[in-house]
């Protein structure tokens, strides 16, 4: 019973706290009354053109052609387009001699390897094995840098 009398009584504040606050909201929040009538006309006052502007905002598309098209004449040349796989063939040609190796492309993983093979018998049991499983993010914590510093990432399980 007086679940319900406590329950109504605050349905009844509420209702009166959300009344005053919306005819309240009649003048400028923060100023009195004498100042919003004495504020000067401004360019939102004035009278709207006849006709709405086309909206310039670049298609998914347009601003990828932008990103590859380095010198900005419109089209995309083949070396524009292949600019940024030679920047990642670079890094991985260590010795610069234009060629990649087994080893120079397998470097990351070697190194992987290595690392998870801790008694360095050259194989990897279960334990060592589940250490080189990829490390995933919800897209909660992707779109928040505070919670990936905070919190532990946690394994998803396949």
């Amino acid at each position: 019973m007086w679940r319900s009398v406590a329950g109504g009584l605050a349905a009844l504040l509420l209702l009166a706290a959300g009344f005053i606050y919306f005819t309240a909201r009649g003048g400028v929040a923060g100023l009195p009354l004498a100042a919003v009538q004495a504020a000067p006309a401004s360019q939102a006052d004035a009278p709207l053109p006849d006709t709405v502007p086309e909206a310039s905002e670049k298609t998914r598309e347009q601003k990828r052609l932008s990103r590859y098209d380095k010198d900005h004449d419109g089209s995309v040349t083949r070396e524009e387009y292949l600019a940024s796989r030679r920047k990642a063939f670079a890094k991985l040609d260590v010795n610069h001699d234009g060629q990649l190796s087994f080893d120079e492309w397998a470097a990351k993983t070697e190194a992987k390897f290595a690392a998870a093979d801790i008694d360095k018998s050259g194989a990897m049991n279960a334990a060592e094995f589940a250490t080189t499983a990829p490390k995933r993010k919800s897209k909660v914590r992707a779109r928040c840098p505070e919670n990936q510093q905070t919190q532990p990432a946690k394994d998803e399980e396949s």
